[in-house]
């Protein structure tokens, strides 16, 4: 059930910066926004090179940030905007729902974490909350939180040597390429499957994208 809108809410306008690649995603969602009486999409962007761009040259009262975009992903441009525009309010839109690209997004500073399938009008009630200064996590995001903030951290060095086990490269292969001693590997390789709660290779690989610390 959706608040109707207040006197207040009325008064202001609402103006959006809308980023997607998909181009029929992006008109969609700004025709719908477009037709609410306090929101007005004032800039789009179909890359996050211009998502940036946009929003400095706008400087909207809210930003919706696809997570995967070319040039520059959605995560990068939350970071480049609110290196220059600190209090930025920003709004991640995706069809991902890994706890690491909602952990990653949040941790930035997006003030919400949106999927796709989320119905219209639940979309526009959080960006009337997201404009008021306040976060917006759902129950089921808020339990994904969770589960990351609970999952100790990969170093850089393991997150190297797992994304090379996800290509396949043995021990040695990675220590080569790496430049390390091949126990080494051995060593970072228990490590993440420690943290990864995995049994062997594979199972930390295959939790690893589940959990989208990494992709293919």
């Amino acid at each position: 059930m959706v608040d109707p809108i207040t006197p207040s809410q009325l008064s202001k306008t609402i103006r959006i910066l809308v980023a997607d690649d998909h181009p029929i995603v992006r008109q969609g969602l700004v025709a719908i926004l477009n037709a609410q009486p306090d929101m007005n999409v004032v800039a789009e962007a179909d890359n996050g090179r211009q998502a940036i761009e946009q929003f400095q040259a706008y400087e909207p009262d809210i930003a919706i940030l696809d997570l995967q975009m070319p040039e520059v992903s959605g995560l990068e441009a939350i970071k480049a905007i609110r290196a220059v525009f600190p209090n930025a309010a920003i709004i991640m839109f995706s069809i991902y729902e890994t706890d690491e690209d909602i952990y990653q997004g949040l941790r930035a500073g997006a003030r919400a974490y949106l999927l796709k399938d989320t119905p219209c009008l639940e979309i526009l009630e959080i960006i009337r909350t997201v404009s008021e200064g306040q976060r917006y996590v759902s129950t089921e995001i808020g339990t994904k939180l969770v589960a990351r903030m609970e999952r100790s951290n990969l170093s850089d060095r393991e997150y190297e040597v797992l994304s090379l086990m996800a290509q396949g490269k043995s021990n040695k292969a990675i220590a080569k390429q790496l430049n390390i001693a091949e126990n080494t590997v051995k060593f970072h390789v228990a490590n993440i499957m420690l943290k990864l709660g995995a049994s062997d290779r594979t199972h930390a690989v295959v939790n690893a994208l589940h959990q989208g610390i990494i992709k293919l």
